[in-house]
């Protein structure tokens, strides 16, 4: 069932999420916006910071938060995973460029989170109660409609709206909670011993407690907690760079030094193309900031304003603080530390294991291209189909390459799960691909790490050694939970757009 779900989304990605067309419009858009508007990243970015003290509010302004409580709001949906372990699975994919186009997406978000928040506060709903409510859904319904020369109009933009909706009821669940308490069980069972269920109950708790206090709890909550957790990041990043400061000016070097040409091989990392790092690069960009996603104008329509043009402003340093500042720190802690191409015993996921046939190594030269080149999907080499023979817990690799996280797995240990001893007996695989679960079999080798396991091994090569990884395992539970409440909020404004409150 987990592989074929892998395999659903896996597919999905490749129509979309990695698809070129889905960068290039996404890219696109930000391009058109900040050329068409002059800019406003740049021009209106020290007014945002006297926008969100209040500065220019007056009395009577409609809505249920202010600035800053909004900005804190958004950013708390948005700082998240992606800050921890999207970035390291973009520098794991696409090596150090990747890094760059991540930025590139976020200054370009700027503007498109400047002109969607600000279309999401025009067009929002005051609602009987005197709450606002708004959203893509709502200018889409008001504003996307076509009329037609008889005089009817056709109402494409109630049905975008209703599709957005329904979407973001989804999201909500999926990008909102699913991988956030995911993250969260996984760090606090690797480094606490608490168990996934006991962690997901807790959270469930306060989760509960917060959001159904309504927008107005959830503002004063995440404008305590949107900083406090920043600044512990920041101080636990700092640490490991700091210690690192060799290497700083090489990391910084590496991020652009192969934009254009791609990231050679290195270590255990077998090398990415320029267009991989670039469609990697965009696509963990948007994970990261939303941009363009639609998620954080519900946020902002509550925020309190005379004109929604300031509020659009405010948005602009959304994309700054999430990515430009906390995603390039994670970077920086992930070049710095050199832990990116250095492999580390870990234990194998089916899901990033494949078997080959043929004897390839990743010192030889030849080898790392040919290896490369099917792992970027450019030449492929054979899949196995058959039986691995294992005696004692070693696995007979003469004739075949074992592949984990894209990487030549070494040292790899095979042991019956339940029984915790030595495996012997064997592994069926087919089209290189092999369920450990179903085969009763636990796996543990050397090969690269990605994702927030890659991140917390390079905090531990800081000041804090190895207690650096509480620093990601906490960093993990504020991020992640931030995202949860901000993901219900959206969740249920969009419930409120479709069937009314009494619904939600």
């Amino acid at each position: 069932m987990i592989h074929q779900i892998n395999d659903l989304f896996a597919t999905l990605d490749g129509y979309i999420g990695g698809a070129q067309w889905f960068v290039f419009l996404l890219l696109g858009t930000g391009v058109f916006f900040t050329l068409y508007l002059g800019f406003p990243q740049i021009r209106y970015f020290s007014h945002a910071l006297k926008v969100i003290t209040g500065r220019f509010d007056k009395d009577g302004d409609t809505g249920d938060t202010s600035h800053f409580q909004a900005l804190t709001t958004a950013l708390s949906g948005t700082v998240g995973t992606g800050n921890i372990a999207g970035v390291a699975l973009a520098i794991f994919l696409g090596g150090p460029a990747a890094l760059f186009w991540m930025l590139v997406t976020a200054f370009l978000g700027m503007t498109t989170k400047f002109v969607e928040v600000t279309l999401s506060h025009k067009y929002r709903d005051i609602l009987p109660d005197g709450s606002v409510s708004g959203g893509p859904m709502y200018f889409m319904k008001k504003r996307l409609n076509i009329s037609l020369p008889n005089g009817k109009l056709l109402k494409t933009g109630y049905l975008l709206g209703g599709i957005f909706a329904v979407a973001t009821i989804f999201s909500s669940f999926g990008t909102g909670s699913l991988p956030q308490v995911n993250s969260i069980a996984s760090a606090m069972f690797a480094s606490f011993g608490i168990q996934p269920i006991v962690t997901g109950g807790i959270l469930a708790v306060i989760l509960a407690l917060v959001i159904l206090g309504g927008i107005k709890r959830i503002a004063l909550v995440t404008a305590k907690l949107v900083p406090a957790m920043a600044l512990i990041y920041f101080v636990g990043a700092l640490s490991v760079i700091l210690y690192n400061f060799d290497q700083i000016i090489p990391s910084f070097v590496s991020i652009f030094s192969d934009v254009f040409s791609g990231t050679a091989a290195t270590g255990g990392f077998l090398g990415a193309s320029f267009s991989f790092a670039f469609n990697r690069g965009v696509n963990r960009g948007l994970f990261s900031n939303e941009a363009g996603q639609g998620s954080a104008p519900i946020a902002h329509a509550a925020a309190r304003a005379h004109e929604p043009v300031s509020e659009g402003i405010v948005a602009i340093l959304e994309p700054f603080i999430d990515t430009i500042i906390i995603c390039s720190l994670t970077g920086l802690v992930i070049l710095s530390s050199g832990v990116w191409t250095e492999k580390h015993e870990n234990m194998f996921q089916s899901a990033d294991t494949e078997i080959l046939v043929g004897s390839y190594s990743d010192v030889l030269e030849v080898d790392q291209l040919k290896l490369a080149e099917h792992i970027s999907g450019e030449e492929r080499i054979s899949d196995f189909t058959g039986s691995l023979i294992v005696a004692d817990g070693r696995i007979d690799l003469t004739h075949f390459t074992f592949i984990h996280a894209r990487s030549v797995a070494e040292n790899i240990l095979v042991t019956n799960t339940k029984s915790g001893k030595p495996f012997t007996g064997m592994i069926p695989v087919k089209s290189g691909l092999v369920n450990f679960e179903k085969t009763g079999i636990t796996v543990v080798g050397v090969s690269l790490l990605h994702s927030a396991t890659l991140t917390t091994m390079a905090f531990e090569k800081g000041f804090f050694g190895h207690n650096g990884q509480y620093i990601v395992a906490i960093g993990l539970l504020l991020f992640a939970f931030s995202t949860s409440i901000s993901w219900s909020y959206y969740g249920e404004r969009a419930v409120l757009y479709l069937l009314g409150a009494t619904w939600v």
